[in-house]
């Protein structure tokens, strides 16, 4: 083929400027939907995603300064749509999407972020019941955090007022949306903290939209209510209304004015049970004293006294010698009988009965030998003659 001399030729280099000249002059803002696959996140904190339909895929970029405007964290099968400019990578050739906006296609950006925040947090146990606070039942002081002008601080000192009155507050004034409201919020909490001087904390506002009750969905928030030594009972929006804050919280109250009732007994009723209790617990004392008293009696009448003991001794000791003393009489008379009777038969006996009656006794005088028989003296023996009056020494003479 001739080349004529007239002929424009272009460089790689230069053709792909050019076409990445025209790219980003034709189309230097539009907007795109598609579904996000292949997203990464590396250490430079920029995202890079494919975006694709049924047909084509784009690869796309999303730099990390425009990443701190997102509400949600981008994931792979996500629908998305948003605002690109269209560029084209020269050492390649390759062009792709430059994300300035994203935004989940159908369901919300704030919804979203909700979701995934209330799964992660989920995950790292800040819902689980094992660490809930005990709400006091008595609590003498409150803290409330809400906005010092809305209708929410109303509410919550009218509740106050009518069922105890004897309660200290303390409000903590604070941003409850816009930019600065969950720093604000979270400092409070830190403030009740340090200052010690709540028994609780009613953390509060009035209904709103998802967008207006953003601050209590954020991670800051629910951190510093899961870090409060201080039990937090929130009272957020509307019934329907959940938040972030809902869930970490020690208690959760449907609306503002909830809150304040869970947080302040009534003083009425409380009276009315002292009384209730008071009377039941005198009456049980009664019926326990009665019985007490009863069984008392029973026992004294069981126990006898120290002396009433010494008296039962007494009697015994005095009825024991009284019987020791009629045996020791009857011994000494049946004892008598017997001496008299052997003092009769021994006096019968006695040789010197026998010499009362005349007789006497004829002794050897000098070995003291009764003398039987007139053989048992010599011719000329001296001899002992005693008599019932003195005694005779007489010499044999035959």
């Amino acid at each position: 083929m001739e080349i004529k001399q007239t002929a424009h030729i272009y460089t790689i280099s230069k053709l792909t400027r050019e076409i990445k000249s025209l790219l980003e002059e034709r189309f230097s803002f539009v907007w795109v939907t598609g579904e996000i696959s292949n997203f990464s996140t590396p250490v430079s904190g920029h995202s890079y995603f494919s975006l694709k339909d049924a047909d084509s895929v784009i690869q796309s970029v999303m730099f990390k300064n425009q990443k701190r405007g997102l509400k949600f964290i981008p994931e792979n099968g996500m629908k998305v749509f948003g605002l690109a400019r269209i560029s084209l990578y020269e050492p390649r050739g390759k062009y792709q999407l430059v994300f300035e906006h994203l935004e989940p296609d159908g369901t919300g950006a704030l919804q979203i972020a909700f979701e995934q925040l209330k799964n992660k947090l989920s995950a790292q146990g800040l819902f689980d019941e094992k660490h809930k606070k005990k709400i006091p039942f008595l609590s003498t002081r409150v803290c409330i955090i809400t906005s010092s002008t809305g209708a929410a601080v109303k509410d919550i000192i009218n509740v106050a007022q009518r069922r105890f009155t004897n309660c200290c507050l303390e409000i903590l004034p604070v941003k409850v949306q816009g930019n600065d409201a969950q720093d604000q919020i979270c400092q409070a909490i830190e403030f009740a903290n340090q200052e010690r001087f709540p028994d609780v904390i009613i953390l509060a506002r009035g209904g709103g939209s998802i967008e207006d009750l953003s601050a209590f969905n954020s991670e800051s928030v629910a951190l510093s209510i899961f870090n409060s030594d201080i039990p937090v009972i929130t009272g957020i929006g509307h019934e329907t209304d959940f938040t972030i804050a809902d869930f970490v919280a020690d208690l959760r109250a449907p609306t503002p004015s909830a809150a304040a009732e869970l947080a302040f007994p009534d003083k009425s009723k409380l009276i009315e049970q002292i009384h209730r209790c008071s009377g039941q617990i005198t009456a049980s004392l009664s019926v326990q004293y009665q019985s007490c008293k009863k069984s008392l009696n029973q026992l004294t009448q069981r126990l006898k006294t120290p002396l009433n003991k010494v008296y039962d001794f007494r009697f015994k000791l005095e009825d024991d010698q009284a019987r020791l003393q009629n045996a020791l009489n009857h011994c000494i008379r049946h004892h008598r009988e017997k001496l008299w009777r052997l003092s009769g038969f021994l006096d019968a006996l006695n040789p010197k009965a026998v010499l009362k009656r005349g007789y006497s006794i004829s002794r050897t005088l000098k070995d003291k030998k009764l003398i039987f028989n007139s053989n048992d003296v010599r011719h000329d023996e001296r001899i002992q003659i005693i008599l019932h009056q003195g005694e005779l020494i007489a010499k044999v003479q035959k």
